[in-house]
């Protein structure tokens, strides 16, 4: 009977971002440009990747993988609050906040995930450059890449099961910018002790085993640079990997913040997201086209064979 008298909750409602009340005309300028140079700049590596027969090598092969995650990264939640924002409307249905929550910790496991592997190629290249290309071909690239990509799907379909198999028959207002576990959770009408426990645990195991393998990688570089005896070959080596250590420190910086400091305010914590969700991905194109005259040499044949074109 009393299963009988609950209600179904069939759309949920954004609270948006904290205290940024009045400030909806400056945030749409600000996501939209944010979004936007995120696109352009993914899309244009992607490009020149894909273009440039040179760059049509494992560690570039990989950095492809990157560009497409960051791509749809920024596309779970800052479309829908881009919308949001300009149409003041907040309501986002049952099946939009199952996709973000999916989509999220597809993308976020799968970066994760890509990252390890991108400094097992760092490592295999600066510890073992004669044998790099017979450990690295093409065949290992494409199971490590699958690897990323499908295991990601299992742990997504995990915690997103888990989330909507809870009951929603209460309130509906989630106070957050797009729907993730843990607010998510905060409605259920249910115990929540499982999805929160399987949650902590599946994610904080697979970020620690992928830290963990990164320092590992990243020790044994360090000890092998260092015993280089050409002082060129030491900063060519330190170079090739001051990119990917760039993008390590953004991705798993603001996630040991969140999880390591608890008693950090909702404002804070927000913001720390958003530099994640938002700035990250629209960095990391940035990253790894300054310091690296491949990609910038094949953006240059990019942008002069469309201008030949015309």
């Amino acid at each position: 009977m009393e299963m009988e008298n609950r209600t179904v909750v069939s759309e949920f409602i954004l609270l948006g971002i904290p205290n940024t009340k009045g400030q909806e005309t400056l945030l749409f300028i600000g996501f939209l440009a944010f979004y936007l140079c995120t696109l352009l700049g993914n899309l244009l590596i992607l490009s020149a990747i894909l273009a440039d027969s040179c760059l049509h090598t494992p560690m570039y092969f990989f950095l492809c993988n990157l560009s497409v995650v960051d791509l749809g990264f920024t596309s779970i939640s800052t479309p829908k609050f881009l919308v949001s924002l300009w149409t003041k409307s907040r309501t986002i249905s049952l099946g939009g906040c199952m996709s973000q929550v999916f989509f999220y910790h597809f993308l976020a496991s799968t970066e994760c995930l890509l990252c390890t592997v991108m400094a097992f190629d760092r490592y295999v290249a600066i510890c073992h450059p004669l044998r790099y290309l017979i450990i690295m071909n093409w065949r290992v690239c494409a199971i490590l890449a699958a690897g990323t990509w499908i295991s990601s799907s299992f742990h997504a379909t995990i915690l997103t099961s888990l989330t909507f198999t809870l009951p929603y028959c209460g309130p509906n207002v989630i106070n957050y910018y797009f729907c993730d576990i843990f607010p998510m959770a905060k409605l259920a009408c249910a115990d929540t002790y499982v999805i929160k426990t399987v949650t902590f645990t599946n994610t904080g195991v697979v970020t620690m085993i992928c830290f963990f393998l990164i320092l590992t990688s990243y020790v044994r570089i360090v000890y092998t640079i260092l015993k280089m005896n050409s002082a060129e070959g030491r900063h060519k080596a330190a170079s090739t990997c001051a990119s990917h250590l760039t993008v390590v420190t953004l991705f798993f910086g603001p996630y040991a913040l969140i999880y390591t400091q608890p008693q950090l305010s909702k404002g804070v914590v927000t913001a720390v997201q958003l530099l994640s969700d938002v700035v990250t991905p629209m960095l990391n194109p940035v990253i790894y086209t300054l310091r690296n005259k491949e990609v910038k040499g094949a953006l240059r044949k990019l942008r002069g064979g469309q201008t030949t074109a015309r």
